[in-house]
């Protein structure tokens, strides 16, 4: 039988300040653990101002879990400590694996008009794989399909697949789908999930109806579905959809059409340990990832250097 998706949950992004100065809203993090399992954060990093992004994320250490940056205008340059670097530019994706330990740094650059747009996601590892050798894989926008739906949206599937078409991005642990949809005015999405998978939406413009009653601030907000005061319907930009279970999501767009990251995964369902750029399972992990990141035996991987492979692998 199948049951549709039911909202659990609206969120609107917050201002936030990272790295060494960037101003960005954060759709989830620390605190919406663990019902983003999987997923530990979502950032969404959008301005017109230099300003607000030219200081950048400097030098810092990841352990145990994966950072998926995609990019919309404007570019990020990437290295690390070993000599590797690049740029994510506009419609690019960086899947970076940290697993041991990874040391980087990412700074932001706009593009001629001074616009950056981009979105930064954290994927937990599990226990079996937190220590598991780093990589990249590199994903520029010609490598991610986009395909046309019935309903005359369009989809870019950066992982998992639609209609038979697979995303560059493969063999990942916790078999997420990434997925840029976007659905015109009064537009229909329909999309079969695992019914027990973490399903979550990110508004990136227009405006839709997320469940089949389109009456979410009916719901009992004492209740088990909760949502934001400043939500409103059709949600809009800078909100987060959380899904309960279910296996069958659909999606009304509104008078403007619909914009939106759609992200599922597999939960984990360990115990988390997280302190800035390091996630593992204990507080003794924890510990010991930052004591050997002093002194200097932080990054694992052979003679250090971070493995790139091809998007599908």
């Amino acid at each position: 039988m199948v049951a549709p998706r039911q909202i659990s949950r609206i969120m609107k992004a917050v201002p936030t300040l990272e790295g060494a100065g960037v101003r960005l809203k954060r759709a989830f993090g620390f605190h919406q653990v663990p019902q983003m399992d999987p997923f530990l954060l979502l950032d969404d990093f959008h301005s017109d101002n230099p300003d607000d992004y030219r200081a950048g994320f400097p030098w810092h250490p990841h352990r145990g879990i994966e950072t998926i940056t995609y990019v919309l205008h404007g570019e990020v340059e990437h290295a690390d400590s070993i000599g590797n670097r690049g740029v994510i530019g506009e419609g690019d994706v960086q899947w970076m694996t940290a697993g041991s330990g990874v040391i980087h740094q990412e700074m932001p650059k706009g593009d001629p008009d001074g616009r950056l747009w981009g979105f930064q996601l954290w994927a937990n590892l599990p226990a079996s794989h937190k220590m598991m050798d780093p990589r990249y894989r590199g994903i520029e926008s010609t490598q991610i399909p986009e395909i046309e739906l019935d309903s005359g949206g369009r989809v870019k599937i950066i992982c998992g697949s639609v209609n038979g078409i697979s995303g560059p991005v493969r063999g990942i642990i916790t078999e997420p789908e990434y997925l840029d949809v976007s659905i015109p005015p009064e537009g229909l999405f329909f999309r079969t999930v695992p019914e027990s998978d973490t399903l979550f939406a990110y508004v990136i413009e227009g405006g839709g109806y997320f469940d089949k009653e389109r009456e979410p601030l009916a719901h009992d907000m004492k209740g088990a579905n909760y949502f934001d005061f400043d939500a409103v319907y059709p949600v809009g930009p800078e909100h987060l959809i959380l899904f309960a279970e279910g296996d069958r999501l659909e999606v009304v767009a509104g008078d403007r059409g619909v914009r939106f990251l759609l992200v599922s995964g597999r939960p984990i369902r360990e115990p988390v340990a997280w302190y800035g750029p390091i996630v593992m399972n204990t507080q003794e992990e924890l510990r010991l990832a930052f004591e050997e990141f002093r002194r200097g035996t932080f990054v694992k991987s052979g003679e250090g250097r971070i493995a790139s492979v091809p998007a599908n692998r």
